[in-house]
């Protein structure tokens, strides 16, 4: 079996896709009475074998669902995909307030690893906006919020399952816009990529470093949402989106690299967090050392400055062919973790750096 990053293959001694969080507590307890780990998986977009295991694989599909809706908040199963969570909060008017880049990804994995996205400058990660979780747990199913067990609700988020198997979460939602104005930035540098993420008020706001002749030039994206707003300062294009296509903007790219094979090739990711006034140096240095073929062919790199004075710096490879192998993309990994450690930086947990 492999994950999303086909870097690691490991082949369960069995397959389980529970219904309830019942079932999963049976086959919890089963695999544990057999010496073996119970790993949960969602659609398996994790990087680095995390959602892979040699004892029991629980196929969380069977726990999608969106169970219940009010009016700013939604009952979901914990195998259930954004996409899925979307489809169901907006005909309502409503959203999560943060959204993952690639909808195809399930409320329980993202809440266990964290969750970034372009909102998270103003709203945190999706595991900050879960009000209450159901979970697998010292033997037992039971639920956790920060008024009820806050210490299980606290290491659960961003606990990578290693402190229970998350079967429900209730989220927190937010009133959607119908349309957003996307205005993209284009910055001089590294630094000055960051100085208009913290300058600029948007509701949502990325970046993205691009090669270009034999260099690497940068572009910041701020959305406004709403009709109303005018474009930035330094903004050089606009456009004009309905709110679900901007969220599913993705789409169009997966389907082109479904079909080039792009999509089914390794992804040796790197994802590191650094501080704020130490970003700067380590992403110029990072790229100073990288080609094209160290990024593979449809190989991203995004800077995203968070509320807490932190960056995330995400160097997404892709093993294409006659680029550079996975080994070499893998140390290329190790040497950024090692840069971002040296500043107090720290590794997002889904990467792979090895």
């Amino acid at each position: 079996m492999r994950d999303f990053g086909g870097i690691v293959e490991r082949s369960p001694a069995r397959v389980v896709r529970p219904g309830s969080a019942r079932e999963v507590l049976e086959a919890v307890r089963e695999a544990a009475a057999g010496g073996l780990d119970a790993v949960p998986r969602g659609l398996g977009h994790s990087t680095f074998g995390q959602s892979l295991t040699t004892g029991v694989s629980l196929d969380m599909r069977g726990l999608a669902g969106v169970h219940a809706i009010g009016e700013r908040q939604a009952a979901v199963g914990a195998g259930t995909s954004w996409r899925e969570v979307l489809a169901a909060t907006l005909p309502r008017g409503l959203t999560p307030p943060v959204l993952t880049d690639h909808l195809d990804v399930t409320v329980g994995g993202t809440v266990s690893a964290g969750g970034v996205g372009g909102t998270s400058h103003r709203h945190g990660t999706q595991a900050d906006n879960v009000l209450a979780l159901e979970v697998v747990a010292g033997g037992r199913v039971v639920t956790c919020s920060p008024a009820e067990r806050p210490e299980l609700f606290d290491a659960v988020r961003g606990g990578l399952g290693g402190h229970g198997v998350i079967t429900a979460a209730t989220l927190r939602l937010v009133p959607a816009p119908e349309r957003v104005l996307s205005c993209t930035i284009p910055c001089r540098s590294a630094g000055d990529l960051l100085r208009v993420q913290r300058e600029v008020r948007a509701e949502h706001i990325s970046g993205q470093a691009k090669p270009s002749g034999g260099g690497w030039r940068f572009e910041a994206k701020a959305v406004l949402y709403g009709d109303g707003g005018e474009p930035p300062p330094g903004t050089a294009e606009t456009e004009r989106l309905g709110y679900l296509d901007f969220a599913d903007r993705m789409r169009p790219d997966v389907e082109e690299l479904v079909a080039l094979g792009e999509w089914a090739r390794p992804h040796p990711w790197a994802m590191v967090f650094l501080p704020e006034h130490r970003a700067a140096a380590v992403i110029e240095s990072t790229l100073a050392e990288m080609t094209t073929a160290d990024l593979g062919l449809s190989g991203v790199v995004l800077v995203k400055a968070l509320r807490t004075g932190t960056v995330l710096f995400s160097v997404l490879r892709t093993a294409s062919p006659g680029c550079a192998p996975v080994a070499g993309m893998l140390a290329a990994n190790r040497r950024l973790l090692d840069r971002a450690l040296a500043v107090g930086g720290a590794r997002y947990a889904v990467d792979s750096t090895g």
